[in-house]
């Protein structure tokens, strides 16, 4: 088998294959970057809550009209805002932090999606809310990525600076009369419309991945934001395409096999990374004790 076969044929010959291909490009460009953030807000743990939160919602919509795009795409984005809402609203009279809420209400979710979809329809209509399948992209799946993917870059580009302040000092931001919550409600938005967009390739349990994954691995690597985003977004495009075709010739569904390689490199990272691995780490401190 030779280069070409390897890694353009698949592409050349299969309209699966280039919708797969743009799907994966357009969530590398907005799921990375809103990844980054949540990784510098330290938020990790409520993206992926916030990606079970879209599971009902979801069901509800294949319950209503199969499955159909923009039923289980209203219905993701409903459940996931109103599970955020709820987290925020419970924080706020009680006693318990945001991320324990959080964790309350998507264990929840998880069940209450899990139930509803067993009960109306098949283990492989289950499989494929869960799941996802990258391959099974169509044009309105695609114009739906895209469109999500252009409005979180243009969103971020709006937001950029005070969200980049009220993540590092919100307690500043708040003492010269920066809308704080304003700018953290825009971004649970944006965090769940490309969730739902990232569940028609990916799955609900999934599409949380390309948008942690890349994020973690970069802040391994450098430190700065814009560094942050670029090596986060180049990540997500690396390992969407070594997944689509690792999954393409030996045959293994192509959302995990995307997300094991943007772990493979996670790893890589752990050992070699050039802000904390364990290699670097280790050398500095053998560095100052020699010295």
């Amino acid at each position: 088998m030779n280069l070409y076969d390897l890694l353009l044929a698949p592409f050349a010959e299969f309209d699966f294959m280039r919708y797969a291909l743009a799907s994966v490009f357009c969530l590398s460009l907005s799921a990375a970057p809103v990844g980054v953030f949540l990784v510098m807000r330290r938020m990790s743990l409520i993206g992926d809550a916030l990606s079970h939160a879209v599971l009902p919602g979801a069901a509800v919509g294949y319950m209503f009209a199969g499955l159909s795009l923009p039923a289980m795409g209203l219905g993701g984005v409903a459940a996931g805002m109103l599970m955020a809402l709820l987290a925020g609203l419970v924080s706020r009279f009680t006693t318990l932090k945001e991320d324990a809420n959080f964790a309350a209400f998507y264990l929840s979710s998880l069940a209450i999606g899990v139930v509803l979809v067993s009960k109306n329809g098949s283990s492989v209509d289950l499989l494929h809310l869960l799941f996802g399948s990258v391959l099974a992209v169509d044009i309105p799946a695609l114009q739906l990525i895209a469109a999500v993917s252009t409005l979180t870059l243009l969103t971020l580009a709006v937001i950029y600076r005070p969200l980049v302040l009220e993540s590092i000092d919100p307690l500043f931001l708040k003492s010269v009369g920066g809308k704080g919550g304003l700018w953290h409600v825009l971004f649970l938005v944006l965090v769940v419309m490309n969730l739902v967009s990232g569940f028609q390739a990916l799955g609900t349990l999934m599409s949380v991945g390309l948008m942690m994954l890349p994020a973690i691995t970069a802040r391994l690597w450098a430190k700065h934001m814009g560094a942050l985003i670029l090596l986060s977004v180049l990540t997500a495009l690396l390992c969407g395409l070594s997944g689509l075709l690792i999954s393409y010739h030996i045959e293994i569904p192509s959302g995990p096999a995307i997300i094991l390689c943007c772990s493979v490199l996670y790893l890589f990272s752990v050992i070699l990374g050039k802000e904390g691995g364990i290699l670097t780490k280790w050398l500095k401190n053998h560095r100052h004790h020699t010295t």
